[in-house]
């Protein structure tokens, strides 16, 4: 016995029940993409709002140590702190643009102590660290949380 099948191209009108082929995408398809990002929006916005307070703490506290050595090569050549200020070059952190810190030098009496702080400003007022300080003899401190996460 012998079968035989024939070949038959069958047309679109001729397939019912067909799906046909959707060009584009659903309105379903897309809110879950748009809830998808907003998901991954909410994770990531305040890991990246840490990271830019934690890098303007980081060039600040730099800046505090290079104040310092300004000033003790000042007092190596002059012999006192008296004067440093008006020849410091370091006023704010960042030096371009807007300041994250103010950076202040101040001298005690004697002019033979000082401390340079690190005052934040603007969005940095919500760092966990406040405002940091150095001192003549290298000792380094923070208005607010622990010494070993801020330094």
């Amino acid at each position: 016995m012998m079968v035989i099948l024939k070949w038959e191209r069958v047309s679109k009108r001729r397939r019912i029940g067909a799906r046909q082929r959707s060009y584009g995408y659903h309105l379903i398809e897309l809110m879950v993409v748009v809830a998808v990002i907003a998901i991954l929006s909410s994770i990531a916005y305040p890991s990246y709002q840490h990271y830019i307070l934690k890098s303007h703490r980081d060039q600040a506290k730099a800046d505090l140590v290079e104040i310092a050595q300004f000033a003790e090569r000042f007092r190596t050549v002059n012999n006192t702190y008296a004067g440093f200020p008006a020849t410091n070059p370091i006023t704010q952190s960042p030096r371009q643009g807007t300041a994250s810190y103010l950076l202040v030098f101040v001298g005690d009496a004697t002019r033979t102590a000082f401390t340079v702080s690190a005052v934040p400003q603007g969005t940095q007022q919500n760092d966990k660290c406040g405002t940091l300080f150095i001192n003549q003899a290298g000792i380094k401190t923070n208005s607010q949380g622990e010494l070993s996460e801020c330094w």
